[in-house]
């Protein structure tokens, strides 16, 4: 898969729109953005086993962040359909991004269970998902950023639709996505990022489509046709978007880690399906995990 630029922008998301729109329309988008920022900011009581020491963004220190798509829906606590891992290093330059697939077969920490990897969310919320994910790659696991993936359909009718270049024709709950460039609204924005079964590619796929739904939010958010909408934009993003992130610490990163994205790496964990007692897993050997784990750590600095 192509290095991308794209999930770094995820944290920097609102920064760009801060950066973009600041200029143009001053202190009441500034104070919008944080107030939004605010409604976002979820603090959790967590501290890693492997953070010896506080991190210290203004020292330009590595860092590590849980992007978590989640699949919510009334009644239902929800699983964490996308798991991505990104590793910051200003130092070096350079900013690795992990994937997880989410029937990777681990320990789920809290639990004393060994399931899928998605799983920890649905039995114990964030703090489960970042210890489970935190024991899998033995780094720290510093921050979080969770999105709604039932209400990201929201964030898509806020900057007014999006375009994708589709490159599988498939059809999937009475929508057909034809192959080239489609149209999106935010109700087929999801279902087009949820359809897993009929790609060749499985859960890959899926992915790579999540990223470019994510990728075209990016870019329409960005554009000055949509700016007038920032009060919708900041409001959805506000009611769909959690983080450990404060306004503070986001604007560190922007002042602070800008050299970073001049290299970014996408890692794939390489591994392979298998059914255990029936259900279905994603299998890693402790080989492959162990050299995952090397290569972060190295990037932490640890």
């Amino acid at each position: 898969m192509k290095k991308k630029y794209l999930w770094i922008k995820v944290i920097g998301i609102i920064l760009l729109f801060l950066v973009v729109i600041g200029g143009i329309f001053g202190y009441t988008v500034y104070q919008q953005l944080a107030n939004s920022i605010d409604q976002m900011h979820t603090p959790l009581e967590r501290d890693s086993e492997l953070r010896q020491e506080d991190l210290e963004l203004s020292k330009q220190q590595p860092f590590s962040v849980l992007l978590l798509g989640v699949d919510e829906r009334d009644g239902d606590s929800g699983r964490s359909d996308s798991m991505i891992v990104l590793t910051v290093n200003p130092e070096l330059e350079t900013v690795k991004m992990l994937s997880i697939p989410r029937d990777t077969r681990t320990e789920i920490v809290g639990h004393n269970t060994v399931d899928k990897i998605n799983h920890a969310y649905a039995f114990g919320g964030i703090t489960m998902a970042m210890d489970t994910v935190e024991n899998f790659l033995d780094i720290p696991i510093d921050y979080y950023i969770k999105i709604n993936m039932e209400s990201f359909k929201e964030i898509v009718d806020a900057v007014g639709g999006i375009t994708v270049n589709n490159e599988l024709d498939f059809s999937y709950e009475g929508v057909h996505f034809p192959i080239g460039a489609i149209t999106l609204d935010g109700a087929e924005a999801l279902k087009y990022s949820r359809m897993r079964y009929d790609d060749p590619n499985g859960d890959f796929g899926r992915q790579a489509r999540q990223r470019k739904v994510i990728e075209a939010v990016i870019k329409q958010g960005a554009s000055l046709t949509t700016l007038t909408n920032y009060k919708d934009i900041f409001d959805t993003l506000g009611n769909n978007v959690q983080t450990n992130l404060t306004f503070k610490e986001i604007k560190a990163i922007q002042s602070n880690y800008r050299s970073a994205v001049k290299n970014i790496d996408q890692i794939t964990i390489q591994g392979s399906g298998t059914k255990i007692d029936g259900i279905y897993y994603y299998v890693v050997t402790e080989e492959e995990q162990a050299n995952i784990q090397n290569q972060l750590k190295e990037q932490v600095g640890i």
